[in-house]
């Protein structure tokens, strides 16, 4: 028996973290494959049986689980990001909820013909969308930053707020009478939402005192702040039942923006964690799934879906976004995007075993309908977002800005120079000085490795779509590139050629999928570059006019000039490369590395 269970344990494992690689390979969001595999092992095989497996432990695991989750959505949200996008971000959660909920439950009451009870039920639990699915869909797809941030939040922030409502209808199932089950409601809202606020802001306080005072060493930072989101957990939800959610999302905004220490750290350790503890939520979940239960649903499923598709996202995203300023265009995208993630997956299950073990009618139906709303999501919106966004032109796919791969003296005045001319430029670097220093000139910075994946989530990338990899490490440059082309076409990303490459010979460094264009020309790597800025080289715009030709630009500057960029008079920007060949027309900026003393000469 024992043999059994470490099998089935060691399999949870290696079967999420293989479906993460699998979907990372064929870029498609995780939870499709999560699914699949979960669904094989489970009711198709029979190798999985998670109540044999964990038995009570089960529906606790998975709600301490989720909460851990977002609790490290929390700690992405910036308060600063609501300036703008506020309002419909209140709006989605408030709203957007009701309208959801209304239309999901009389879709469920009317065209899957379940009893009024569990159709309310059904619709609270599918409000929520999933953070977990829209996060690296949001990173395929790029859209604009007022869009990318409103779904971010509403990702986030909704799910607690639907695992509540769908607590409050659970526990309103359990009254007869309507007055007294809206009495418990609203002292259960109110019971939430008091010691959820209190427990969150405790252990979030607590935790910024034992980080500043310094009465945790480093190495334990990580594993303290997961314990206490754990205590947050447990003491709301002994304090009111089922709250536990709202305290940890809660902590987690607070942590993300309180001012007195860093939690970069953490959030690095959060989203590993994030990805294993996903990778066995679903297979475990998707592995209970009753092959009975899918082939008793009705016939109307694929109308339900196209209700909540077609019907009841779009309404609720224009009911919520009135007087808001967002344009129709990004309005229907909003109505585009809501994928249904781990939280409707976590809660329906909970609730479908208590209800049938009261004995409730048609409770049975809760998981399979959730789960199918679950699939259809993921595959709808994961296959048509991005051309979705593309045609409704709120992505950023044309961006012609810059992400700058090291911040080092030279680097930071080609980033300058491209921002002169009115393109975007984001530059990231592990150097803390370096970073100043491009602050200092105006340039949007991020510190940290770029091969960390909450750094890469942490880059405004609207209006980027090229990368520059700069550095003086030739393997961070080629990782850097193999990191960025999932997100931006594969001919937009630029490394410096390797300091020991032979010149002629750039091509044998790595294979062409693996690397980069190689920058500016044959021979011209880091090191080049670099003694070149120290003899006195400078970063210098030329305009090419019927006056001035491109002859005559050559004239003057000869050899010694360092052509990088070609900018067309309808501000096109195109990147000098070993392959280009320069050909400017009349009316075009050329932007070059040219020795300063020369300059002064002529």
């Amino acid at each position: 028996m024992s043999e059994q269970v470490m099998i089935s344990l060691a399999s949870l494992v290696i079967l999420g973290i293989g479906a993460q690689w699998l979907a990372w390979r064929l870029k498609f969001p995780s939870i499709l494959f999560l699914l699949i595999l979960g669904f094989v092992a489970g009711p198709v095989t029979g190798f999985l049986q998670p109540d044999l497996l964990m038995g009570d432990l089960l529906l606790p695991f998975v709600s301490l689980a989720v909460a851990i989750i977002l609790f490290e959505g929390g700690l992405t949200l910036n308060l600063k990001e609501l300036r703008e996008i506020g309002g419909v971000v209140v709006g989605l959660i408030t709203i957007g909820v009701i309208v959801t909920w209304g239309v999901a439950a009389a879709a469920a009451y009317y065209l899957l013909e379940l009893n009024l009870q569990i159709s309310i039920l059904l619709g609270a639990i599918l409000v929520v969308t999933g953070p977990t699915v829209i996060g690296p869909l949001l990173r395929h797809i790029r859209p604009n930053e007022r869009v990318n941030d409103i779904l971010k939040w509403e990702g986030i922030v909704i799910d607690p707020i639907g695992a509540l409502l769908a607590v409050l209808v659970f526990e309103a199932i359990g009254v007869s009478r309507f007055q007294e089950a809206t009495t418990e409601v609203l002292l259960s809202l109110g019971r939430t939402v008091l010691f959820g606020s209190l427990t969150g802001f405790f252990f979030a306080w607590l935790l910024v005192l034992l980080i500043r005072k310094y009465w945790v060493p480093d190495f334990l930072q990580v594993t303290v702040s997961l314990s206490l989101v754990v205590a947050a957990y447990l003491s709301s939800d002994l304090l009111q039942p089922e709250s536990g959610l709202f305290s940890a999302t809660l902590m987690g905004i607070v942590m993300a923006n309180q001012k007195y220490v860093s939690v970069k750290h953490i959030l690095e350790f959060k989203e590993n964690l994030r990805v294993l503890i996903i990778s066995i939520l679903f297979i475990l979940l998707s592995a209970r799934l009753n092959l009975s239960a899918f082939q008793d649903l009705s016939l109307n499923i694929p109308w339900f879906l196209a209700i909540l598709i077609l019907v009841a996202r779009p309404l609720s995203v224009f009911a919520s976004s009135i007087g808001s300023g967002l344009t129709v265009r990004e309005k229907l995208f909003l109505s585009w995007m809501a994928p249904r993630g781990i939280v409707a997956a976590a809660v329906s299950s909970i609730f479908a075993l208590r209800l049938t073990e009261s004995g409730m009618e048609n409770a049975g139906a809760i998981v399979p309908v959730t789960f199918s709303v679950i699939v259809a999501t993921v595959v709808i919106y994961g296959l048509t977002s991005k051309p979705v966004a593309r045609w409704l032109k709120v992505a950023e796919s044309d961006s012609q800005g810059i992400l700058f791969v090291g911040a080092h003296t030279w680097a930071l005045e080609i980033a300058k120079a491209i921002k002169n001319e009115g393109f975007k430029v984001v530059v990231v670097d592990t150097n803390r000085s370096d970073i100043a220093k491009a602050r200092l000139a105006g340039i949007s910075t991020v510190y940290g490795s770029v091969l960390s994946e909450n750094v890469v989530e942490d880059i405004p990338l609207s209006g980027i779509g090229k990368l520059f990899a700069l550095t003086s490490n030739d393997e961070v440059n080629s990782l850097s590139v193999v990191l960025f082309n999932s997100i931006f076409d594969s001919h937009e990303l630029y490394q410096l050629i390797p300091v020991k490459t032979e010149k002629g010979k750039e091509q044998d460094f790595s294979p062409k999928h693996l690397r980069g264009r190689f920058l500016f020309g044959e021979g011209i790597n880091f090191a080049n570059l670099r003694k070149l800025f120290f003899a006195g080289a400078v970063i210098k715009s030329t305009k090419i006019t019927k006056d001035f030709t491109f002859k005559d630009y050559l004239a003057k500057y000869g050899e010694s000039a360092i052509p990088m960029f070609i900018i067309t008079e309808s501000k096109e920007l195109t990147v000098v490369t070993t392959d280009t060949e320069l050909k400017p027309k009349v009316g075009s900026t050329i932007i070059a590395m040219v020795m300063e003393r020369e300059e002064n000469h002529i």
